[in-house]
């Protein structure tokens, strides 16, 4: 079963409030798990991504696209790592999410869609 795992919060804020031995210790905690789902064959693919500040939303008004700053307005948090896993339960998933959640406080789990439903 594939599932996506998605880690929020804010590099910018994590910069100012946590300090650089945790960090370190995050970052070194991250790489682990990254070679150990590899080697587990679990792995499909991951990416951290850049601070939500740097981000863009772009919204359609008037039939036109509308891009703005970042993800949200009122959002402090935002999306900033996820990986796509392939593993035989939704237990070994959760598992996996709970090491992650140490770190992040909080993991959202969504298995993945093998096509859209049907109307």
């Amino acid at each position: 079963m594939k599932y996506m795992l998605m880690m929020f919060g804010s590099s910018e804020g994590m910069g100012e409030s946590a300090s650089p031995e945790w960090i370190r210790e995050m970052i070194g905690f991250m790489k682990s798990l990254d070679e150990d789902l590899t080697q587990r064959g679990e792995m499909v693919f991951n990416a951290g991504l850049a601070d939500g500040s740097t981000a863009k939303t772009v919204r359609v008004d008037g039939g036109l696209p509308v891009v703005t700053d970042g993800p949200f307005a009122e959002a402090k948090e935002s999306l900033i790592g996820f990986w796509i896993l392939d593993v035989e339960s939704e237990e070994r998933v959760v598992e996996i999410a709970g090491s992650i959640a140490k770190y992040s406080g909080q993991v959202e789990v969504r298995r993945t869609a093998d096509a859209p439903p049907e109307f």
